[in-house]
C-alpha cells in the first residue's frame, strides 16, 4: 500500500493547424503523465492537463515539493494525502494580490490534480475495480460529444464549414458537438449556431461556448436571440468575461431560459460555491487535472447535487469518463472528434476512446482502465 517512487513526465507535440476560439487560439497539445509506484508493484498512471505556459513549473512542484510528502504513505488515506499536498508550504511567488497569485496557485492545484488522479488509478488497481466504481458507479457507459465549431480559415464559409464538421462528429460517434463562438460579431456566431442546427436536425445536441467572451449585456442578447430562434442549446458555457463571474452571471440567469455552464477555469471547490451561490449557475464543468483532482472534483459534484446543479467535465475524456459515469447527475464526455486538434488522445492509450451510437463506453479494467503507449511517451517527452 506504500507509496514507494512517483514519476512526471512531461510531454508536447506541435499541431497541424491553430485553432481559434472565441478568446484564444491553440497550436500544441501539451499534457503530464504522472506514474505512482507501490512497493507491492502496482502502479497508478495517468496523464492530464494542457497547461504550455507553465509546464516546467508544474513538473517541478511535483518532482522537488508534493512527492517528498506521499513517499511511505498509505495510498489508500486519500484525504489526508489531499490536505498535506493542499497545505503544503511551497513559495510560488505569492504576493498576497489575489488576482496576481492565482497563477502560482493554478500551479500548486494543477500538480496536486496530476498526482491526485494518478493515485485514484493506483487505488482502483489495488482494489481491483474502475475508478467510477470506487465513486459511485451509476451506470457503465456516458453520452458523448465533440469540442470543435473553431472558427474557420480564411475564405471558408462559416455556414458550410460548420455543416461539414457536424458531419464529422456524427461519424465518429458522438451525439452532438460544443462549438465555439465570442470571437466574431453577435449575428455572425447566431448564424453558425443556426447553421449546425440545420446541418444536425433536431436531435442533435448543440451547446456553445464564448470562453468568457462578453459582458453581460451582450451575453443576455445573444441568448434571447438563440432562445427566439428556437435553436434548442442545451447549455450556453462561460459566456461572461473573467471578471464578472459571479454578478454577471446572476444578471445573465435571470434573462435566459438556457442553462449556464460555468467552473473550467476554477481551480476550488470553494470558488463552486461562490459560482451556484451568487451567479445562479445551472451547470459546473470543473476539471479534474486543474482542480485538484478527483477527490475535490467528487467533493463539488456533492454538493451541486444537493443544490441541483448538473455536473460536465472540461475535457480530459480518459478520466471524465469515470466522473460522469459515476455520478446520476453528471452529463456528457467531451472529446476531439477532430484528430487534429488533439491526436494524443487517438495515439497514447491504447483501445480508448470506445465510441458508438453517441455513447461512450467506461473502460472495465482496474483504475481508468486505460494502458498508455510507451513509446508515445517517449516520443513526445520533453524534459
Amino acid at each position: 500500500m506504500k507509496i514507494e517512487h512517483i514519476e512526471a513526465i512531461p510531454l508536447d507535440m506541435q499541431l497541424e493547424e491553430v485553432f481559434k476560439g472565441g478568446t484564444y487560439q491553440v497550436a500544441s497539445r501539451p499534457t503530464i503523465v504522472t506514474r505512482v509506484h507501490l512497493a507491492n508493484g502496482v502502479v497508478g498512471e495517468t496523464y492530464g492537463g494542457d497547461e504550455f505556459h507553465t509546464q516546467t513549473e508544474i513538473v517541478s512542484v511535483m518532482r522537488d515539493h508534493l512527492a517528498p510528502l506521499l513517499l511511505g504513505q498509505d495510498v489508500r488515506d486519500f484525504q489526508r494525502l489531499w490536505e498535506a499536498m493542499f497545505n503544503v508550504n511551497v513559495d510560488l511567488g505569492n504576493r498576497g494580490l489575489h488576482q496576481l497569485d492565482m497563477h502560482p496557485r493554478g500551479i500548486l492545484l494543477q500538480a496536486i490534480s496530476a498526482l491526485d488522479n494518478a493515485m485514484w488509478d493506483a487505488r482502483g488497481k489495488l482494489y481491483g475495480v474502475p475508478v467510477y466504481k470506487l465513486l459511485g458507479g451509476s451506470r457503465d457507459s456516458v453520452p458523448v460529444i465533440s469540442i470543435g465549431g473553431y472558427y474557420p480559415k480564411n475564405g471558408e464559409d462559416p455556414a458550410e464549414a460548420i455543416a461539414a464538421e457536424v458531419d464529422l462528429v456524427r461519424s465518429v460517434g458522438c451525439m452532438g458537438i460544443k462549438m465555439k463562438v465570442g470571437r466574431a460579431s453577435l449575428e455572425e456566431d447566431l448564424a453558425r449556431v443556426r447553421a449546425a442546427r440545420q446541418a444536425g436536425g433536431p436531435d442533435f445536441v448543440i451547446t456553445v461556448d464564448a470562453n468568457q467572451g462578453w459582458d453581460p449585456l451582450d451575453a443576455i442578447k445573444f441568448c434571447v436571440a438563440m432562445e427566439r430562434a428556437d435553436l434548442g442549446v442545451r447549455w450556453m458555457e462561460e459566456p461572461i468575461k473573467w471578471y464578472d463571474q459571479t454578478d454577471g452571471l446572476m444578471l445573465l440567469s435571470t434573462r435566459t431560459t438556457i442553462p449556464i455552464n460555468v467552473g473550467q477555469g476554477e481551480i476550488s471547490g470553494r470558488a463552486c460555491r461562490d459560482l451556484i451561490q451568487k451567479g445562479g449557475v445551472s451547470i459546473l464543468n470543473l476539471d479534474c487535472t486543474l482542480c485538484g483532482g478527483v477527490t475535490e472534483w467528487q467533493r463539488v459534484a456533492d454538493m451541486a447535487k444537493l443544490m441541483n446543479v448538473e455536473m460536465a467535465h472540461h475535457e480530459e475524456p480518459q478520466v471524465a469518463i469515470h466522473l460522469i459515469a459515476a455520478n446520476p447527475h453528471g452529463l456528457f464526455v467531451e472529446i476531439f472528434a477532430n484528430k487534429r486538434r488533439d491526436p494524443l488522445l487517438w495515439e497514447l492509450p491504447d483501445g480508448f476512446p470506445d465510441i458508438a451510437n453517441g455513447y461512450m463506453k467506461v473502460p472495465q479494467e482496474p483504475g481508468f482502465g486505460i494502458r498508455l503507449r510507451p513509446e508515445v511517451i517517449e516520443r513526445y517527452r520533453i524534459d
